[in-house]
């Protein structure tokens, strides 16, 4: 037989002292309790309502004889003549459904009130004595076999409990039930006990099968509920108030005994709050874990999640040995939400050391239903990655659509260029320019030909996916820069310069062409545009890093050899491409400023850097030409001593009648007299010019000419004699003229004094008449 186990989870209240008052004569013979009062009713017809401290609030007659039965609760008349004797009552509600309990001592009935008349349905044909029946309390949901408001009839040889269809659970409790009662998912018992002939009150926690208290008591005549506490009304009037004493206490009492179970037990039957329970569940789960128990342990500890700090349970856990239990406590953690970042690397980690595939699998690709993660997903992916997991880190990147971390593992680490780029391509055209300009480098170094296709399709009109915005009622498509892109280039300029070509081949105006040319331009005129040549890879290979020789080399001229033609080659084919590369900056510089413009499509002081730097000739001679800068393009064919291309210039460029400058045959004059060598051919080709525009005096070319030593007479004799000659021909013409001129001058002069001569006359016969006529005038007077 199962023995019950007795705690003292009660205490009495009054200390004995509470009685019922003596303005109550009478012997009580039934009470009733509710809304915070007690109601007795007396073998003298008189009905008394006590309050919390026993004193008599208020008192009537109620009947002229005895009272037998008082209930606070509304009256329904139930006639059956078979009813003889009722020993006890319960009401029931169910919904909208009023049924009563009715028990004699031979039978347990349920009458349903809300017909009319009422019908019965005898439930037992065994009853009870009176007072041995209660009824369970509505509220009460511990038990899930004890239904809503069950009646309970306790038989000497046990305690039963009914249901609407029948007699339900039994409880074997040896002694004659004087009295049962219903206190907060307590069963309330008096039993008297024949062996020692006296009463005991005991108070049984059906669910956790233990004593919650027991006392012995004297001759009991009421057994009620009210303002928390069991009252007992013994047949002398004295009064015992039981209440339950708190949580704390009773969970104390269990500690000490180390009865957890049963503490755990007690505090989800009594629905304590989560917190509390969490509190319990912990304290027995560290008792177990103190006693080595640690599978159990952790499957309590695992019930205190969302109530105990993680790092409490995990840093217990933390052994090699113990990392079943931390793994299965991770797991809960995410299964309830309650995982951080650092809880999802652990249970990473825990999966690649146990090297479960299965767990590391489902833990990956399980989703909640929403089709979220339960866990951090840059986390999983970087702890993934660190494990050489990189199958499941590209699953959790591709499924939350981390996009940098998916190319991050197919590139860097297992060098997946052709998937990197296919999965780029499925991407919206705004993430598929990020994702290059952060990864493009690599992509060009190992797939630049697809790479290149990609930005092209990128940059123009050829992505299928290209975003549209609408903008005032327009279509407008948001293509990026090629300019944007150069970056990734640093270390493949000849992608660059292929990347570039495409565009602007087929894109004829774009927003950045000025400069999309300026850096095709850089690249066209620079050096050299190629990695380390293949002669310097063979001899870094073969060369021994400890003795500082060529391996697998018998023949030292041989491999001499071999490596100066290969590098004869390679500078062959370097400097056609240079060339080439030259001939493309040229035609660009050419077809970038055409006739027809104002204004190149490209900086033209750059340009002229990137010649001079490069020393690239046919392009200075264009821009200098371009920009009307006469003087730079013949110093150009000067620094080059380039004599022929000199005077082929000045002719172009120093005819006046074209609006050339002649002042450039005086420049082109200076630089043979400062050269030092002889160049008498040139020197007369130049003073034929010099002569036909007459743009030096023949003093100044012989001092010019002077300071060239290698210059004979010879050279300007022609020159001199032609001069000369000319001279002479305009001193003879002057002569001529001036004779001319004096021959009529002096018929000017003897022109002039005839006319002076007569002119005098003239003027003297005036003043002889002016002076007659002054005398006349005087003479009237």
């Amino acid at each position: 037989m199962y023995q019950w186990r007795k705690f003292e989870f009660f205490e009495e209240k009054s200390a004995g002292k509470a009685s019922i008052p003596s303005e109550i004569s009478g012997n009580v013979r039934c009470c009733s309790s509710g809304r915070g009062r007690i109601a007795v009713g007396c073998d003298d017809g008189m009905v008394g309502l006590l309050d919390r401290g026993f004193k008599l609030s208020y008192a009537f007659q109620a009947h002229a004889a005895s009272v037998l039965f008082i209930q606070q609760l509304k009256v329904e008349t139930v006639a059956d003549k078979s009813l003889a004797s009722i020993t006890g009552l319960g009401f029931r509600v169910d919904g909208g459904a009023l049924q009563l309990f009715a028990v004699t001592p031979a039978s347990v009935s349920l009458f349903s009130l809300n017909d009319q008349p009422p019908k019965r349905h005898t439930l037992d044909q065994i009853g009870c004595d009176s007072n041995a029946v209660t009824m369970s309390d509505r509220l009460d949901l511990t038990f899930s076999w004890l239904n809503v408001q069950d009646l309970i009839v306790g038989r000497p040889e046990a305690v039963y409990f009914y249901e609407i269809d029948g007699r339900g659970p039994c409880w074997a409790f040896d002694g004659e039930k004087k009295f049962l009662g219903w206190f907060r998912g307590y069963l309330l018992c008096v039993i008297a006990d024949q062996r020692s002939n006296r009463n005991m009150f005991n108070v049984y926690d059906l669910k956790n099968r233990l004593i919650a208290h027991s006392m012995v008591v004297g001759n009991v005549s009421h057994l009620l509920c009210e303002w928390g506490y069991i009252v007992l009304i013994l047949s002398d009037k004295k009064v015992l108030c039981i209440g339950e004493k708190d949580m704390e206490s009773k969970l104390d009492m269990l500690f000490k005994k180390n009865l957890y179970t049963v503490a755990i037990n007690l505090v989800q039957s009594q629905q304590a709050d989560a917190a509390a329970t969490a509190e319990v569940l912990r304290k027995y789960a560290d008792h177990l874990y103190g006693k080595q128990d640690y599978d159990e342990a952790m499957s309590q500890y695992i019930h205190t999640i969302g109530h105990l700090e993680p790092s409490y349970v995990i840093q217990k856990f933390l052994d090699a040995q113990r990392i079943h239990n931390l793994t299965n406590y991770l797991e809960k953690l995410h299964e309830r939400g309650f995982a951080s970042k650092d809880h999802t690397t652990l249970l990473l980690n825990c999966y690649t050391k146990l090297k479960d595939v299965e767990k590391l699998n489902k833990f990956i690709k399980d989703e909640d239903g929403r089709g979220e993660h339960k866990f951090d997903v840059e986390t999983a992916i970087r702890v993934c990655r660190a494990a050489g997991y990189h199958e499941h880190a590209l699953y959790v990147a591709r499924k939350a659509e981390r996009h940098e971390w998916y190319l991050k593992l197919l590139l860097e680490d297992l060098g997946s260029y052709d998937e990197a780029l296919l999965y780029i391509s499925s991407l919206e055209p705004d993430q598929v320019g990020i994702t290059v300009k952060e990864y493009g480098k690599i992509l060009i170094e190992h797939r630049p030909a697809e790479t290149v296709e990609l930005l092209i399709r990128l940059c123009t009109d050829d992505w299928e996916s290209t975003k549209k915005r609408m903008t005032n009622g327009m279509h407008l498509v948001m293509l990026p820069s090629p300019m944007d892109f150069v970056k990734i280039f640093i270390h493949n300029p000849k992608s660059l310069m292929e990347f570039l070509e495409k565009y602007i081949s087929k894109v004829g105006d774009s927003a950045a062409q000025v400069e999309i040319h300026n850096t095709l331009l850089e690249l066209y005129l620079s050096d050299d545009l190629s990695f380390p040549s293949i002669s310097q890879e063979i001899s870094n290979k073969n060369r021994d890093p400890i003795v500082g020789r060529h391996k697998g080399v018998t023949n030292g001229s041989m491999t001499e050899s071999r490596v100066k033609m290969n590098t004869d080659n390679k500078d062959l084919k370097k400097e056609k491409d240079h060339l080439e590369r030259q001939q493309k900056g040229l035609a660009l510089l050419k077809n970038a400023w055409r006739s027809d413009m104002e204004q190149p499509s490209y900086d033209v002081f750059l340009a002229v850097i990137l010649c001079q730097m490069n020393a690239f000739k046919d392009g200075l001679l264009f821009l200098y030409e371009k920009m009307k800068l006469y003087k730079e393009v013949i110093a150009c064919y000067m620094q080059n001593h380039d004599h022929e291309g000199l005077i082929a210039c000045c002719k172009k460029l120093g005819d006046s009648t074209q609006g050339g400058d002649p002042s450039l045959w005086v420049d082109v004059l200076n630089y043979f007299s400062e050269l030092g060598e002889d160049c008498s051919k040139e020197v007369k080709e130049v003073l034929t010019y010099i002569e036909r525009d007459d743009i030096l005096p023949p003093i100044v070319v012989l001092q010019t000419l002077s300071k060239n030593p290698c210059l004979t007479l010879s050279v300007v004799k022609d020159y001199i004699a032609r001069k000369l000659e000319q001279e002479s021909k305009l001193i003879e013409d002057d002569r001529k003229s001036i004779e001319k001129y004096q021959v009529s001058i002096s018929k000017h002069i003897s022109k002039l004094f005839s006319k002076f001569a007569r002119s005098v006359a003239c003027c003297a016969s005036m003043m002889i008449f002016s002076g007659s006529a002054n005398k006349q005038v005087k003479f009237i007077e």
